[in-house]
């Protein structure tokens, strides 16, 4: 059967959002809202994966979908709603759990990069976070998932746990009239440059919130003074910037730093060393930090204001939550039905 094109895509509300979640993310959602409909999800139940405080877990949701309107997402014409409010995403998952296979949950090089060596005192959501993962996205039928390289394999594994479900149950599914599938087989979107974005202090290193180093990453509340003092300190090499892509493969501080440009500005890797090549780090890292401000001064000064008006965040998340259900509702009770529960 033909599925309705949708996205749907989801943001950790982890505290200190920073530039590697908005040009990794946030800031890709943004077009997608003129050819799709969009859900966007606040998925503070992946959160807790981890132990949350939970003033902090309170407030950081708040922060994360003031991100999103301040980065221009309209709660009138997307969905945007936290995870816990739409009690389908657990049962969904449960089912899932009972779809996906160890073998490939295994697989997830996510599970062992964040737990290392001590896999055993790691959480069980921790470990079952791909297949809540995968009743995210399905649950809304989703065929399209705006996502950075890191979570392209959670994807994947979306893709097996919705074939294995559509195979395992065929004769149920068809004979609701749902044709040869009911779930669809949801495509990653990874779209145009620096969708990994690297610390501005080790440029082996992604950007993330827990560097003890705030010089490591920008944050999207940063003023103009950080987010300046921030690129003049970030890391770099003697060298001038070279002339061409492939000058930059073994310099990873200076290929983070034209990437970030290049994401900024729109515009590719080379088109910037076309610009900048030869030239000076000095040089470069002034017209960055002029691009810098300009694009992201106007969303955390949005943000601030968004964050002290909570009455107004939790009423757009009440709105969407209340719109996701409705979709959620209907997905919940045909997979029920295809399972072999009983509803009343």
């Amino acid at each position: 059967m033909a599925f309705k094109e949708r996205v749907f895509s989801g943001v950790q509300p982890t505290g200190n959002l920073h530039l590697g979640n908005y040009l990794g993310a946030i800031s890709k959602f943004v077009p997608l809202q003129e050819k799709y409909d969009c859900i966007y999800c606040v998925v503070d139940m992946h959160a807790i994966t981890v132990w949350q405080d939970p003033a902090e877990l309170t407030k950081t949701t708040r922060e994360v979908t003031a991100a999103f309107i301040a980065c221009g997402l309209d709660p009138d014409k997307n969905i945007i709603f936290n995870q816990s409010q739409v009690a389908e995403h657990a049962e969904l998952a449960w089912v899932f759990n009972c779809v996906a296979r160890i073998g490939w949950l295994n697989r997830m090089t996510q599970f062992k990069e964040k737990t290392g060596k001590d896999r055993e005192n790691a959480s069980v959501g921790l470990y079952v976070y791909p297949s809540l993962m995968a009743a995210d996205i399905l649950l809304y039928r989703a065929t399209h998932v705006p996502v950075g390289e890191d979570q392209k394999q959670h994807v994947e594994l979306s893709r097996d746990i919705a074939q294995k479900f559509n195979n395992d149950f065929a004769p149920s599914i068809q004979s609701r009239g749902y044709g040869d599938a009911f779930f669809p087989l949801p495509e990653p979107l990874i779209q145009g440059q620096a969708t990994r974005v690297m610390s501005l202090r080790d440029g082996s290193k992604k950007m993330s919130k827990s560097d003890p180093s705030d010089y490591s990453r920008i944050n999207l509340t940063d003023d103009a003074d950080a987010i300046a003092q921030k690129i003049r300190k970030a890391k770099t090499d003697p060298e001038p910037l070279p002339g061409e892509e492939k000058g930059l493969e073994p310099r990873p501080e200076a290929d983070n730093l034209v990437g970030i440009y290049a994401a900024l500005q729109g515009i590719s890797r080379a088109e910037v060393l076309k610009e900048f090549g030869g030239a000076q780090f000095s040089t470069f890292k002034s017209a960055l930090v002029d691009l810098a401000v300009a694009k992201l001064g106007p969303i955390g000064a949005e943000m601030k204001k968004l964050v002290q008006d909570p009455v107004y965040i939790d009423k757009v998340l009440a709105n969407g939550s209340e719109r996701a259900q409705a979709i959620a509702a209907d997905t919940m009770k045909a997979v029920k039905d295809i399972v072999g529960f009983i509803r009343h």
